[in-house]
């Protein structure tokens, strides 16, 4: 498994139809923040903003400190949804339901969180910072959390710019799909 590199022009969701099954890969693959949401053992879902690093597997993993609800959570249902992110106005998102696994690795831990790094200054981490990182890393008792997505669902960027606006607001209905939904010929 490798971890992908973060790209530092996001996919584009098109704003006239619904993303194809590849797209909504790309977009996920391409962009570096999400919700990360989770069922509660009472009250509502429970939610947070996290960065997360896309592997060549499709996995898309997340830094976390053991002790953390994230991973009680994990550890009682491998059941959670991810809503990634677009960071451009009108924005659009991805939701993902996937299956989820607790990691604890030590260079794996490591690695994640060179990488989330690197998403959060928008450059890689040198190796110097590695130490510093494994040191924080031991501290803070961290684990990585894999997510394997098995459905997405797509919101397309819709927005109003204007009162006057002469083009029409659109919106048409999108669907959940498999993960590994095949682009299907229009028509």
């Amino acid at each position: 498994m490798k971890l992908l590199p973060w790209t530092a022009e996001p996919f584009a969701a098109p704003t006239d139809r619904d993303m194809l099954p590849s797209e909504r890969r790309t977009f996920v693959r391409t962009h570096r923040t999400c919700v990360y949401g989770y069922g509660r053992s009472a009250d509502g879902p429970s939610m947070s903003v996290v960065y997360y690093i896309p592997t060549d597997a499709d996995e898309l993993l997340i830094s976390t400190m053991r002790g953390r609800a994230k991973t009680t959570a994990v550890q009682r249902d491998q059941k959670v949804s991810l809503c990634i992110l677009d960071e451009r106005w009108p924005f659009a998102y991805i939701q993902l339901y996937c299956d989820a696994a607790l990691d604890d690795d030590p260079k794996l831990v490591v690695d994640v969180m060179m990488a989330v790094g690197g998403r959060m200054s928008g450059t890689p981490l040198g190796e110097e910072a590695r130490p510093l990182v494994e040191a924080m890393a031991k501290k803070e008792d961290r684990v990585v959390l894999r997510c394997r997505p098995y459905s997405s669902f797509a919101q397309p960027p819709r927005h109003l710019h204007r009162n006057d606006q002469q083009e029409p607001l659109t919106h048409w209905i999108t669907a959940s799909m498999p993960w590994d939904a095949k682009d299907q010929a229009p028509g």
